[in-house]
């Protein structure tokens, strides 16, 4: 059995994500959140959230027991980007892009 929990569109891009994202694969539960509630990383507290939802979602599955949860796949995939533009000398315009991403978690039992 699994527990699965996505968060789309989360204002903060791929590239910040995915070092973070690594710290925590294939760690448990509780291992996974403590180095998440210690890390300095701009997408800590996002990956925290969307591990403490599929935690909760692991609660309703009467055949899961929460003490036996890891971190089975997490990824920190991009979302859409918004183009925006700044005023740049002379009448030019330079492109600023704000990336999004999406992230994902799965949270499996131990044999």
């Amino acid at each position: 059995m699994e527990a699965k929990a996505i968060a789309k569109y989360v204002r903060i891009s791929p590239i910040k994500l995915k070092p973070v994202v690594d710290l925590v694969r294939g760690k448990d539960l509780d291992a996974a959140l403590n180095i998440l509630k210690f890390t300095p990383g701009k997408g800590s507290e996002a990956v925290e959230k969307v591990i403490q939802s599929a935690a909760a979602n692991a609660e309703y599955k009467p055949e899961m027991n929460a003490d036996n949860l890891y971190v089975a796949q997490v990824y920190a995939h991009q979302g859409p980007t918004m183009k925006r533009w700044r005023a740049g000398a002379r009448g030019r315009a330079s492109k600023i892009l704000k990336r999004s991403s999406h992230i994902g978690v799965v949270l499996k039992e131990k044999n």
